[in-house]
């Protein structure tokens, strides 16, 4: 059992200052996720935020214009600062309030700290340049980049007191994770193709005819891009159907967080597989009232109920 350690002791005002700066980094650049942890009681929403501004900086290092080797230096030094984090050498009168929240979060909270060296490890994976052959190896890149994520919120959400299979909430935390990031790859196929970066596996591009990559908004000649983009949703749906069995696991707030954040990515997952050339042709998004039902939906427990159902048939 996860459980959270949240302290009633009020905040410093440089704390809550640096607090604040994370709330807007999350709140500017990450509307998806903003969404989610809307729903959380303050201290896990702050944390949350404080989680998402470094994480942010992680990857915005891996993706600007920098050269190469200022990148890996920069990462470098974001893992330098990660580890003062984690000695607890970072004071409340720091200079960079990111470092200040989060290290007043991981007291507060038991925040697997490692997480984010795992994503640093998958930035600099990008920074390389690597590509994957097979889905063993694009899997190991996402559980770098967004299963650690996945883990990482796990130690702030906490698993409810006797909940029945709590042992499995980091994996399941994980598996949702990657069912996240592989619908952010299929979303972001262009984009990351104009940027020379491919995510997908290479035995699917060819098995699909898509080999050539993507740098029109239509897809390679004589490929079954509708095929491939099908193959790859079931690839997600799954790792959906799995992660969600973190749902019952999480008290009600938090549940209604990662179900919002998950709700989303599985509707933009719907609409990509309704027009798989979508993603060719621009950015799929959701507009802001359904992203807002998906909130009202996971705070209303529908999703967490509906796991819970399915559990206790697989059960019967």
């Amino acid at each position: 059992m996860i459980r959270t350690v949240e302290s009633h002791t009020p905040a410093s005002a440089p704390v809550l200052a640096a607090y604040s700066y994370c709330e807007a980094v999350t709140g500017q650049q990450a509307r998806n996720f903003a969404y989610g942890i809307r729903l959380l009681p303050t201290p896990k929403r702050r944390a949350m935020s404080a989680l998402y501004a470094f994480s942010r900086r992680v990857d915005d290092i891996g993706d600007g214009p920098l050269a190469d080797g200022v990148k890996v230096t920069r990462l470098e030094d974001t893992r330098a600062l990660l580890t003062r984090i984690r000695e607890g050498a970072v004071d409340e009168d720091d200079t960079d309030p990111v470092a200040v929240a989060l290290a007043h979060a991981a007291g507060h909270f038991p925040i697997p700290l490692g997480g984010l060296d795992e994503l640093i490890d998958g930035v600099q994976m990008d920074v390389r340049g690597e590509t994957y052959e097979t889905w063993d190896d694009l899997k190991a890149y996402c559980r770098c980049v967004a299963g650690a994520i996945g883990r990482l919120s796990l130690g702030v959400f906490g698993t409810e007191p006797g909940a029945r299979g709590a042992e499995r909430a980091s994996e399941y935390a994980d598996t949702l994770g990657l069912a996240l990031q592989l619908t952010n790859i299929l979303r972001d196929v262009r984009e990351d193709a104009a940027g020379g970066r491919t995510y997908l596996p290479a035995d699917d591009l060819a098995k699909f005819g898509c080999s050539a990559g993507f740098a029109g908004p239509t897809p390679p000649e004589g490929s079954d891009f509708t095929g491939l983009v099908h193959y790859e949703v079931r690839r997600a749906r799954a790792l959906f159907a799995e992660g969600y069995r973190l749902l019952p696991l999480l008290d009600r707030r938090s549940g209604a967080c990662v179900a919002a954040m998950a709700g989303i990515y599985r509707r933009l997952l719907d609409r990509i597989e309704r027009d798989p050339g979508a993603v060719l042709r621009g950015r799929v998004s959701l507009p802001g009232h359904e992203k807002a039902y998906v909130a009202v939906r996971g705070l209303s427990g529908l999703d967490t109920r509906h796991v819970t159902r399915r559990a206790v048939r697989r059960r019967a």
